[in-house]
């Protein structure tokens, strides 16, 4: 089947949306708020599944390029001491979201993409045989739909990236927050702070990022108080941490919710990427392979409905789990015990 597409949001879901149905004959027009492609921006993980999702787009071997390849990961005690050993066995390949969006916007027809052009009302969208809602996790399109807003998780995240190499992937769990250190790419580290939102305030009275940070993290190992030193004159990202509530369905008509607006999640599993861009090539895989719209909406939602609800309960224990404040050594223990067994 061929149609046209009306695609609210030119981030991973939407770009990878209409690279693949520009590619099956499609017609379609992306809406986007942003007046571009954004500059800065941290690492990714895109894990095997993700980087399939890739290739069938065509742009596998641009992104494996642009990427850092990471094999597992160490979890830390606040002191440097190792509570386990994550995912030995798995390959991820990490790579700057501006990287990612770049490889994905490549190549499109220049007329495709609208900039600084929001959509405030969703029943005044173009005429489209599908309309691909990929606004993200404060999804105006959801909201219209389905009147469900995003959940606090009661953590603030803060993310950026410093000067200087990272030698592998390490989290490390403390009270009520956590500190995580990744390549970037070959000469930058990405990091990430998650912190109980009650913590950071009273910890930022008055104080700037650096400062916060210094005073929540300043007497961890040295790998962090590495990045912390480094942090002057770097941009750090800072924001209140959401996700989305179970939704009856991702499809509404002849509209379809993708990647944050569908399902966003806690970071803490570094799914969000990858399953946007699974969402974009299942559905893409739906609307070209089923005779009529209804029908490949359905397939698309049968598809992904289930697994990321269930990705998205995981992402908030993670959450919940890592920045705990109470029974910590209780809490490692079984971290440790459960990475053994996986």
């Amino acid at each position: 089947m061929r149609g046209s597409a009306v695609v609210i949001g030119a981030g991973i879901a939407g770009l990878a949306t209409a690279r693949g149905l520009l590619d099956a004959g499609w017609t379609v027009h992306v809406l986007e708020r942003s007046p571009g492609l954004p500059g800065t921006g941290t690492a990714l993980g895109m894990w095997p599944e993700a980087m399939r999702a890739l290739d069938q787009l065509g742009v596998g071997g641009q992104v494996r390029a642009g990427s850092v390849e990471q094999r597992g990961a160490r979890l830390l005690r606040p002191d440097g001491t190792e509570i386990a050993r994550l995912g030995p066995g798995r390959t991820v390949r990490l790579v700057p979201r501006p990287a990612l969006l770049a490889a994905l916007a490549e190549g499109l027809p220049p007329d495709v993409i609208a900039w600084n052009a929001p959509v405030t009302d969703h029943g005044a969208l173009p005429a489209a045989d599908v309309v691909v809602a990929a606004d993200g996790i404060h999804s105006p399109a959801r909201a219209a739909l389905f009147g469900v807003a995003p959940r606090p998780l009661g953590t603030v995240a803060l993310r950026g990236t410093v000067p200087g190499a990272a030698h592998g992937a390490t989290e490390t769990w403390g009270p009520a927050r956590l500190f995580g250190i990744t390549p970037h790419d070959a000469e930058r580290t990405n990091w990430f702070a998650s912190v109980r939102a009650d913590v950071l305030g009273s910890a930022g009275a008055g104080h700037d990022d650096p400062q916060v940070l210094h005073r929540l993290y300043g007497d961890w190992h040295p790998d962090v108080r590495r990045v912390l030193d480094a942090l002057d004159g770097t941009a750090i990202d800072r924001r209140t941490l959401f996700d989305v509530p179970p939704l009856p369905s991702h499809v509404q008509g002849r509209t379809a919710l993708l990647g944050d607006a569908a399902h966003g999640m806690a970071p803490n599993l570094g799914r969000g990427a990858c399953e946007a861009l699974i969402d974009a090539t299942t559905l893409v895989g739906a609307l070209t392979a089923a005779p009529d719209v209804p029908g490949a909406l359905h397939r698309y939602d049968a598809a992904r409905r289930r697994p990321t609800t269930r990705t998205v309960r995981l992402a908030r224990a993670a959450n919940s789990v890592s920045t705990a404040r109470h029974l910590l050594p209780v809490r490692n223990v079984v971290v440790a015990g459960a990475a053994r067994l996986s």
